[in-house]
């Protein structure tokens, strides 16, 4: 009876675990799969323990090579960032691998993975807002030394239309209309810059989707169907409408604009809660939660393999008269808000999401 008992308590701790944990043999045929394991491998446990390791990995997986390592040499294996990327588990699956032997059972190894897509959403977080900072400067600076000697520029050229040929006339206004360009240019990189507390209030984030949507359909987004996958009990965020509209605004235009060509634009809108994503707070000790998900998701051409790890990053592009400061105004807005922004591309195109905490714990956090 006792050893029933420490058996289920054994099995209760795996399944606890938040990492996938699971047992296999030399041929690779599945034992033991926790929980995690299962999400991992989106099926279930019993499915598992009918299949073999080889039906979820690519041909030339780094996990089987490490498995053959442990089995041989009987001691354990760490292998930091592997992709574990195949038709069967997706794309950008990249895990910190632990593979043990089984003490007790000769030919079985016990695998733990723990998945590293957070832990690098979040690592490259800190990244963009530094990059965002670096903008700051260059804006401030820009706006001073830029700006002002541009005004002189076209005051002059407008002088020289009025007594210049048609063909100085068509020069004049390529000057007036390149400086006017530029000055857009400057006054978006001056967002940056606006260091002043932004008002608050509890945002109804599903309004704010409708609103976007709205406008999307109006202009830049006709004819594309929306789909809306939404989770109608979502609690309200703790946030600036406007700009979470600023946000939603980027990365819908961006969308649309990455399924041109396409007969069938799709569109698609999910809302979600998820709790278990806590981060620590900046400036703080404390850890905030992130349970409420915000994706913006496509079909179209996906994200360039050069960008896609710099997307963030500000004046990175993959349009050919982009400014490369949309995302980047994306990422400084949600870290604002204490939350997180991400991307997923897939072969179904891109999905960015973004994940915020509850009004009520942002506005513990914030005093």
């Amino acid at each position: 009876m006792s050893d029933l008992v420490e058996t289920s308590e054994a099995l209760g701790v795996m399944n606890a675990l938040p990492h996938p944990v699971f047992v296999v043999d030399a041929s690779g045929k599945f034992h033991f799969a926790n929980t995690s394991a299962e999400m991992f491998f989106k099926t279930s446990a019993a499915v598992l323990l009918a299949r073999n390791l080889d039906q979820y990995l690519s041909l030339a997986s780094p996990l089987r090579a490490l498995i053959e390592q442990v089995l041989k040499g009987r001691s354990p294996v760490n292998e930091y960032k592997v992709d574990l990327s195949s038709p069967r588990l997706g794309s950008e699956r990249w895990v910190d691998i632990y593979v043990s032997p089984m003490v007790e059972e000769e030919g079985r190894v016990a695998v733990q993975l723990q998945v590293r897509s957070m832990a690098d959403t979040l690592d490259r977080q800190l990244t963009h807002r530094g990059a965002a900072r670096t903008v700051t400067g260059l804006a401030a600076m820009l706006a001073h030394e830029i700006k002002n000697p541009l005004s002189g520029i076209r005051g002059a050229a407008q002088l020289l239309e009025t007594s210049g040929t048609e063909d100085d006339r068509t020069l004049t206004r390529l000057i007036t209309d390149e400086t006017d360009r530029i000055v857009r240019l400057v006054d978006r990189m001056e967002v940056f810059s606006d260091e002043r507390p932004v008002e608050r209030d509890p945002v109804n984030i599903h309004s704010v989707l409708e609103h976007v949507k709205k406008v999307a359909e109006s202009g830049f987004g006709r004819g594309v169907m929306v789909e809306e996958l939404y989770d109608p009990s979502l609690p309200p965020v703790l946030g600036n409408r406007d700009q979470l509209i600023q946000v939603f605004l980027n990365l819908v235009k961006n969308a649309c604009e990455a399924m041109e060509g396409r007969e069938d634009r799709v569109l698609t809108l999910k809302t979600a809660y998820r709790p278990g994503m806590r981060v620590a707070a900046a400036g703080s000790r404390d850890r905030v939660s992130l349970p409420i998900s915000l994706s913006v998701g496509d079909n179209g051409v996906g994200i360039p393999d050069d960008i896609l790890a710099h997307m963030f990053d500000p004046f990175v592009s993959s349009k050919i008269n982009g400014s490369g400061l949309g995302l980047a105004l994306v990422a400084k807005i949600v870290g604002d808000h204490g939350g997180v922004v991400s991307c997923d591309r897939s072969g179904k195109g891109t999905r960015f999401e973004i994940l915020l905490p509850v009004w009520k714990e942002a506005r513990l956090t914030n005093g």
